[in-house]
């Protein structure tokens, strides 16, 4: 019998069954933004990691490539700051995507330091289902919303991380 690791019990020390456990008081955490706001994203971004699976994208891939698919030429640097990440994290994912055949770097026609990124024949086909299938996700994903909510929990979400100022 293989030996077991602090975490596992063995098969004879089996746990006796429990009363049901009472309810975990989290009212403090509910009336936090963050944390409502990384729950409803683990909600989504859960379904959105499966139904990416099949295509090898996760969020952040996506995003990328729909951002290009959207500003054909735009730079890494615009890119950065889009999606607030940073330029060395972006330049791996950039890699990762090209060598995919997703996308290609070619002079950028105002700035002669900079490339600007395009998705290939390959990647344009790829983004375009995706985004098919991340479209009809989030609509399933909040059905108990009507649309109206959905455009104002939208709207407050993005005052959140894009303050007026």
């Amino acid at each position: 019998m293989p030996p077991f690791t602090p975490t596992q019990r063995p098969p004879s020390a089996a746990v006796p069954p429990t009363e049901t456990a009472p309810a975990v008081d989290a009212t403090f955490l509910e009336g936090l933004i963050g944390y409502n706001a990384r729950r409803a994203a683990l909600a989504v971004i859960s379904v959105f990691l499966e139904r990416m699976a099949p295509y090898g994208l996760r969020v952040v891939d996506f995003s990328v490539l729909t951002l290009i698919a959207h500003n054909p030429g735009v730079t890494s640097r615009q890119l950065s700051s889009a999606l607030a990440i940073l330029p060395p994290n972006l330049v791996g994912l950039v890699r990762q995507l090209e060598e995919r055949g997703l996308i290609e770097k070619r002079p950028h026609p105002h700035d002669r330091r900079a490339q600007g990124l395009y998705l290939t024949a390959a990647g344009e086909r790829l983004q375009g289902e995706a985004q098919s299938v991340v479209a009809s996700l989030e609509t399933e994903a909040i059905t108990h919303l009507t649309e109206e909510e959905r455009r104002t929990l939208i709207g407050l979400l993005r005052k959140v991380y894009q303050p007026a100022g």
